[in-house]
């Protein structure tokens, strides 16, 4: 509660959490002409640790459709990986889904 100008006082609620649907985002990775396909599945693995055929799932889905989404969760974690992902010279951008 806070009190007005006018002597009165006004209640002022909290806004409604957001569902956790809202939070989500994720990171995607791009095709590019540089990167080898074994290289971007050796990425795969080495930083998010997929098995060999679920980073190869992955690189395929790059390779043929132009981009793949390869990781969810809140923003903070996003920026992490797409950071983590530059790192190792793909192109990778995060977007909310």
């Amino acid at each position: 509660m806070t009190t007005t100008p006018a002597g009165g006082t006004e209640t002022i609620e909290a806004p409604a959490s957001a569902p956790a649907s809202v939070h989500q985002w994720v990171t995607i990775v791009w095709d590019d002409p540089v990167n080898l396909m074994s290289y971007v599945t050796y990425v795969f693995q080495e930083y998010f640790k997929y098995p060999q055929a679920k980073a190869e799932e992955l690189m395929l889905r790059v390779h043929h459709d132009g981009k793949a989404v390869v990781s969810t969760g809140n923003r903070e974690e996003m920026e992490r990986d797409v950071l983590a992902m530059q790192g190792y010279n793909l192109w990778s951008t995060m977007e909310q889904s």
